[in-house]
């Protein structure tokens, strides 16, 4: 499977931002989906998780902000940002094909280009 993310940007603290990630080939809805982000100096971290059935996983630092989605018709998954801060500043990168912890990077065998998210105070 091969991901494209897209849908960052620069934003202003409290605002919203929808990022999404669209996979190429047919076994999309056989792959649980994660969501990851990175700032320069730091390793990169878990935000958000989605099985094939559903079941989702957040981090706690976006928990009640942040919300996966998939659209199995689209081959796309969506994170929806809200109330962000200067904290979600990070390059944003969706995974797929997971084998082991969801909130593990080495659990994803395949990745996107990350896509910019800049929260301004």
């Amino acid at each position: 499977v091969q991901l494209q993310a897209s849908g960052g940007g620069l934003m202003q603290a409290g605002g919203s931002l929808r990022l999404s990630c669209k996979a190429s080939g047919r076994t999309f809805r056989w792959h649980d989906m994660g969501w990851f982000r990175q700032v320069p100096g730091r390793e990169r971290e878990f935000v958000a998780g989605i099985s094939r059935s559903g079941e989702v996983w957040y981090a706690d630092s976006v928990k009640g902000r942040f919300t996966i989605s998939r659209d199995y018709a689209m081959k796309t998954s969506y994170l929806q940002m809200n109330t962000l801060n200067s904290g979600d500043t990070a390059l944003y990168y969706c995974a797929a094909d997971r084998s082991g912890p969801y909130s593990s990077m080495q659990s994803y065998k395949a990745w996107g280009q990350g896509t910019l998210v800049t929260v301004s105070s």
